[in-house]
């Protein structure tokens, strides 16, 4: 596979130029040394890079799993090979600030940098990913100590980051996490504690191309009676290096951390998963006693709330890794349909030659299909991205509300829909679909763990319906109504565009009248029950919103785009009303129907 059937240039730079406008980023002092020149030539090294060094090793990387031995996790030489070359490049700095050594970029266009390492290989990309959001919190929250220590290594690529949240018996419910750090004074990197507990399902938890390993840890302080405060108010954060760094008091010795395991997933294969052990001395014994050493990120107490900003961050990056997975899958189903000559027209006679199945009605449905959600997903999540630099360089309230309200449904309608992409991509491929001499097989296979990864849908469903909507009373929901009637009266001038805004309008209305009953009446309307339907629906009333918008600035920009890229949007955009807003009246129907069933559903029914 080349580098150009990746990610098709045009359509990174319609997304960024002719819709989001990212270059006019540089109108806000924080990047003022934006250009367009600045801005092509990071998409074409980061195109380079990705090809030559991250997608050889796709598949090798998912039969070549890591393995454990007593020296720790090794991994595939090839993924160091290519994570080095990353590194070398200066990518991992892209979006931070240059006073931390970064290029000061936005974080859209880094974003649409990294999309093409998560096409070539989201197991190897995995590693940057988490690492940079681990840098970026560590430079906002930690002391300038920690921050020379751990984040600039990072941000130079020398060292990797996890984030360490989940615990064997606690799963998604970080509120039961059992992780105890008990204070053990303060040395040059600040307030010094000792951690216990175990980790599970942190990925590069473990691995051999990095200096070194900044895990981000969550645990519970102790008050003077020993006990740990119950629930979420008592997580802090804790910076804990694999080996200990200077100016700490243990610099150079390797920290109370342990691999207890690898986890075996059915994609990500190339990404290092570990169970870890923290402060069981059994292996290292920092200072000659037992406990892994953590330095305090915040204050005591707030480790959870600032830790959202890594999780956040990694949620959007997780609905960005979904859609570029969906993206390939779809560039390879068209070439594939376009070669693979199959079937007749009907009333053709018996003599004529088989004709490329991407003619028949149903391929073509299909292709749509995972156009609008390919495509569909990459525009929400730079959309999320471009609301984040808004939000933050800016300093533009209504882009954090929005920003906030999106970020589950970015996370989730990504990783849910750009799976669906993935699974078409099979069908369209047929009986080679599921072998391992396509590539889609293991496009599936790793897109699946998508829904999972940072939250499931369910999870992020009871957040974006519990919180977004209900506890904000509906006012970012407001904000982006108004941004959608924006787009509505657009459409009322294009004879192409006239009718799908049409029925955008008819969905926006049954979905804004749902949720003005959910925040009226939460609990008479089942709201959480049917959170994870409210979601799906506002998923799709979103998506068929942002395929408007990108076909109706495609037609603005028909001057100088090709004809043929122009009419695939704008007939993307009708096949979304077409096809896929009419899916929101039945998933919103239970709300008005049956809102209490799942309640009343006794488990000895099943």
């Amino acid at each position: 596979m080349t580098a150009t059937s990746l990610i098709r240039r045009a359509d990174l730079d319609f997304l960024l130029l002719d819709w989001l406008g990212a270059d006019r980023l540089a109108e806000v002092p924080r990047f003022s040394d934006l250009s367009r020149e600045t801005l092509t030539a990071l998409l074409d090294l980061s195109e380079t890079v990705a090809a030559r060094h991250f997608l050889p090793h796709y598949k090798t990387a998912d039969v070549t799993e890591p393995t454990l031995d007593a020296s720790g996790v090794h991994i595939l030489p090839q993924i160091t090979a290519a994570l080095s070359a990353y590194a070398e490049a200066g990518l991992f700095g892209q979006s931070f600030a240059c006073e931390h050594g970064g290029m000061q970029l936005p974080l859209t266009v880094a974003a649409a940098s990294f999309a093409h390492f998560l096409a070539a290989n989201i197991a190897t990309a995995a590693y940057p990913m988490l690492t940079v959001a681990n840098a970026r919190l560590i430079t906002t929250f930690g002391s300038a100590a920690l921050i020379d220590a751990l984040a600039r290594p990072e941000i130079e690529g020398r060292f990797f980051g996890t984030m360490c949240l989940s615990e064997p018996q606690a799963g998604s419910s970080l509120a039961d996490i059992a992780t105890r750090a008990v204070a053990d004074g303060e040395d040059g990197l600040g307030p010094r504690y000792r951690l216990a507990g175990n980790k599970m399902w942190i990925s590069g938890g473990d691995q051999d191309a990095s200096e070194n390993i900044c895990h981000l840890v969550l645990a519970k302080i102790p008050g003077p009676d020993g006990k740990v405060v119950p629930g979420a108010a008592g997580i802090s954060l804790f910076a804990v290096p694999k080996i200990l760094v200077a100016p700490g008091d243990f610099a150079g010795a390797p920290n109370d951390v342990v691999v207890a395991g690898l986890n075996h997933k059915m994609g990500y294969r190339g990404t290092a998963n570990c169970l870890l052990d923290f402060g069981e001395g059994q292996r290292h014994r920092p200072g000659g006693v037992s406990g892994a050493v953590g330095y305090l990120v915040g204050a005591p107490g707030q480790g959870l709330a600032i830790m959202f900003m890594m999780m956040n961050e990694a949620r959007l990056q997780v609905g960005l890794g979904a859609a570029m997975l969906a993206y390939r899958s779809h560039r390879l189903s068209v070439a594939y349909a376009g070669d693979r000559a199959q079937g007749r027209p009907r009333g053709a006679t018996p003599h004529m030659r088989p004709i490329p199945i991407i003619a028949h009605a149903d391929v073509k449905r299909m292709l749509l299909a995972q156009k609008a959600y390919a495509e569909g997903s990459l525009a929400l999540v730079l959309y999320c991205f471009h609301l984040a630099d808004r939000a933050e360089a800016a300093g533009d309230v209504e882009a954090r509300q929005l920003l906030d309200l999106l970020t589950p449904v970015a996370k989730t309608w990504s990783s849910e829909w750009g799976l669906a992409a993935s699974d078409i991509a099979i069908q369209i491929h047929g009986g080679y679909g599921y072998t391992r001499d396509f590539d889609v097989e293991q496009l599936y296979r790793d897109n699946r763990l998508n829904p999972i990864h940072e939250g499931t849908t369910g999870i992020q469903s009871i957040d974006f319906v519990g919180r977004k909507l209900i506890r904000d009373k509906g006012e970012a929901f407001a904000l982006l109504l108004s941004r959608i009637d924006g787009t509505l009266t657009r459409a009322t001038g294009s004879a192409a565009l006239a009718e799908a805004g049409q029925v955008l309008k008819m969905a926006r209305g049954a979905v804004a009248d749902v949720a003005q009953t959910l925040v009226a009446d939460p609990a008479g309307t089942g709201a959480l029950d049917n959170a994870t339907a409210v979601l799906s629906a506002f998923g799709h009333l979103v998506a068929g919103w942002l395929w408007l918008d990108q076909a109706l600035a495609a037609e603005a920009a028909r001057e100088h785009l090709p004809a043929v890229f122009v009419d695939g949007k704008v007939a993307t955009a009708r096949y979304f009303a077409a096809y896929e807003l009419p899916k929101i009246p039945g998933w919103l129907s239970p709300l008005r129907a049956a809102p209490h069933l799942l309640s009343e559903i006794r488990p000895e029914l099943f």
